[in-house]
């Protein structure tokens, strides 16, 4: 009987540049077997050029690569019948049905039984779709088809980039129940996002990059607990004042001033210090029309990377808005 990893995916040192631009400067990732991981940053951050990285499309400059508890490299490319990868946006033949899309799949790669192609079409609840041509499928069909597709191989690890995007609602919610369902059965299902509402109700484990590094890593529950914030409104004459005031509670770059809700701060504090947030601005005379308290993934990769200025490889900026943070006082 062969153990499972401790470690599904680990980087270390992972390095990548495009000319004088570099991507990933020194990226260390570590995946616990057997999660939901979300891999989350900014436009321009490095997440797709990690993506490329772990499937073997592109080779990097230096740092290691290990996955299922082995070196990975690009030479090394027949390894990934062992994990199972959903890059971009899945293609398939039109005129051919999903069962048909995915028996030509299992034919250019591992040898897969026909058996295992309604196993799969089950998993991601295609099966009663399985003979319609793919050009009447929806795209959250589509997007649940290619999950279906990495899956062909019964592989340990799934690389998943953004297997959510342009769902709706309905969508969505189908697709977390089937990433769910895959790591409660001992799967490991690496996921890059950009909707951090979803990540924070789908994921065990997350990594967040900003600029080519990991800015922070842990369990969903360790970095919410540890990250608790409140968020109160003022008159927006008062901001500023109260911005200072709340700047005595904790260190300057702990508020945070929204520049798209008119009037609202928040305060990177515990939960159950909102009473102690209102008594100080009550004792300035400033009184809060609202107040809010809780734990936050959005606020969370806000301050993490509200500083984090990058250029996509093709040369377009990238950044975060809809946040600008109290400088320190002098």
């Amino acid at each position: 009987m062969t153990t499972a990893p401790e470690l599904a995916l680990a980087t270390r040192g992972l390095r990548k540049s495009y000319g004088s631009r570099r991507a990933l400067d020194g990226l260390d990732l570590t995946v616990p077997t057997g999660v939901v991981y979300g891999f989350l940053g900014p436009n321009g951050a490095g997440k797709t050029t990690t993506m490329r990285l772990l499937t073997g499309l592109l080779r990097p400059d230096s740092g290691t690569i290990e996955l299922l508890g082995r070196p990975f490299s690009r030479s090394d490319r027949r390894r990934l019948f062992e994990i199972g990868a959903l890059v971009e946006s899945p293609s398939f033949y039109p005129y051919l049905s999903g069962r048909e899309n995915l028996r030509a799949l299992a034919a250019a790669g591992a040898a897969t039984s026909r058996r295992r192609v309604d196993e799969v079409l089950d998993i991601v609840g295609l099966r009663d779709r399985g003979g319609d041509k793919v050009s009447r499928y929806s795209l959250g069909m589509k997007q649940r088809l290619g999950i279906a597709g990495a899956l062909l191989s019964d592989p340990q690890l799934l690389l998943l980039d953004e297997p959510a995007n342009g769902l709706d609602p309905a969508g969505i919610v189908a697709m977390r129940e089937t990433l769910r369902h895959l790591a409660s059965i001992g799967k490991t299902v690496f996921v890059s996002s950009h909707l951090l509402a979803e990540v924070q109700q789908l994921a065990d484990v997350v990594g967040i990059i900003a600029g080519g590094k990991l800015v922070r890593e842990g369990s969903m529950r360790e970095l919410l607990a540890g990250e608790g914030l409140v968020r109160v409104r003022v008159s927006p004459d008062e901001v500023a004042s109260a911005a200072q005031v709340l700047a005595r509670l904790v260190p300057p770059n702990h508020v945070a001033v929204s520049s798209s809700e008119a009037g609202w701060l928040s305060v990177q504090i515990a939960p159950d210090r909102a009473g102690e947030v209102n008594r100080a601005l009550a004792e300035s005379a400033i009184f809060a029309s609202g107040l809010e308290s809780g734990n936050d993934l959005e606020d969370l990769f806000l301050n993490l990377t509200q500083d984090a200025s990058t250029v996509d490889p093709d040369g377009t900026f990238a950044g975060i808005s809809g946040r600008t943070t109290m400088p320190e006082a002098h």
